[in-house]
């Protein structure tokens, strides 16, 4: 689970980061509080929605006028043209699609006086299996830029059980810390690192971190997700969700317990278990076309959640055809095949639907398909059902 800047920042700061004072803002109404509640010169107008690359992005709208997603303003009235020009409004960047994401928050935050840019990110390194920190002198860039280009110029740290006096400093060096700024990390390090574990985090970006003019690190932007099978242990992590930026599909999956992403293509996918929805997936790209959705119902799903998987990928208006890709090891392939032709009925189908099905009762599976009279296509083997799906999307 994905959390907006101004959240993640008040977590960080409950655990005694430093970050700067800021207001969110969620109407127009709210904007002269939050420019009166905080000192001045300078304010950040920044829009909150769940993509990085806010700054370099663009607006669809023309009335938002020129400037990215992150504006200065050095007066009172330039805040209210700002937000006027952001909320409402659909933001693209890297991360968006070329649709954008509309911007329903703003976080309005007190200026800084900027010495140097740092990066920092904290997760799981998997060839260690520990927590790790990947640091960089080249904060503010997009770090797989400088990964690619200068990788020397980044530190991975993997820790063990927390961040040791030796750690930070290793840190403080990898970033050329010094006199305050280097007793601020110290300090910062463990207090990031504690955050992490104890919330369940799966990523902590700070990008950037920056040293002031007069020598104190400060958090100045942050990123954080959530691990998902963790989030039961965190009630008031749960309350900070926007459902308002997530895909409607990917909600209503996460209420079935589906695991459902959605995509770009043309080619719904209704698949049991994670390797098989990639190798699905792969085989789709291979022939062609490109498959519309992730969706992996899981090992042990009845009727009525495959049901409701198949329904859920329908809702997609770019879906031209579905291939259902079963093997029943724990899952059944007849208890499969009445979900898929429960859902069928219901929704109507007027797409191409190809069904392959093996495992755990596969012939009793084909044969409650063969006899109930709608008109699917049955495949052999994945080969098989990859080509017919494609095959009949293309008319």
């Amino acid at each position: 689970m994905n959390i907006h800047e101004y959240q993640a920042k008040a977590v960080l700061k409950s655990f005694g980061a430093p970050v700067a004072e800021g207001v969110p803002v969620l109407t127009l109404d709210d904007v002269q509080k939050a420019v009166d509640t905080l000192p001045g010169p300078l304010w950040v107008v920044k829009s909150q929605i769940h993509a990085g690359g806010r700054g370099k992005g663009k607006f669809v709208e023309a009335e938002a006028g020129e400037k990215g997603g992150v504006r200065l303003a050095f007066k009172k009235e330039d805040v209210l043209a700002h937000a006027k020009q952001m909320l409402g409004h659909h933001l693209v960047t890297a991360q968006t699609g070329p649709d954008g994401k509309q911007v329903n928050r703003l976080y309005i935050e007190d200026g800084a006086d900027i010495d140097r840019e740092l990066y920092l990110s904290i997760l799981v390194d998997r060839e260690t299996g520990k927590v790790a920190f990947v640091v960089s002198t080249e904060g503010g860039m997009d770090i797989e830029a400088v990964a690619h280009d200068t990788p020397e110029k980044i530190m991975t740290l993997p820790v063990d059980g927390g961040v040791t006096a030796a750690d930070a400093a290793k840190l403080c060096d990898a970033l050329k810390l010094e006199g305050t700024a280097r007793e601020d990390g110290m300090k910062l390090f463990p207090i990031l690192y504690k955050a992490f574990t104890e919330k369940d985090m799966a990523m902590l970006e700070v990008n950037p971190l920056i040293v002031m003019e007069d020598g104190h690190l400060r958090v100045l932007d942050a990123k954080v997700s959530f691990d998902g099978n963790a989030l039961f242990r965190h009630p008031d992590i749960m309350e900070l969700r926007d459902k308002t930026e997530e895909d409607e599909k990917e909600i209503e999956a996460s209420e079935w317990d589906l695991a459902y992403i959605a995509l770009d293509g043309t080619i719904g996918c209704m698949v049991n278990g994670a390797g098989l929805a990639m190798a699905t997936m792969d085989i789709i790209k291979l022939y062609g076309e490109e498959p519309a959705n992730f969706c992996d119902v899981g090992g042990g799903a009845g009727k009525e959640k495959v049901a409701a998987a198949f329904k859920i990928i329908m809702k997609d208006p770019n879906v031209k055809g579905i291939l259902v890709n079963i093997f029943g090891g724990i899952m059944k392939c007849d208890v499969i095949a009445e979900g898929v032709i429960a859902a069928v009925k219901e929704t109507n189908l007027a797409v191409p639907l190809v069904v392959r099905l093996e495992g755990t009762n596969v012939e009793l599976g084909k044969k409650i398909i063969a006899e109930s009279g709608l008109n699917v296509i049955p495949a052999d083997d994945l080969d098989d059902a990859a080509q017919k799906i494609v095959n009949a999307v293309r008319g």
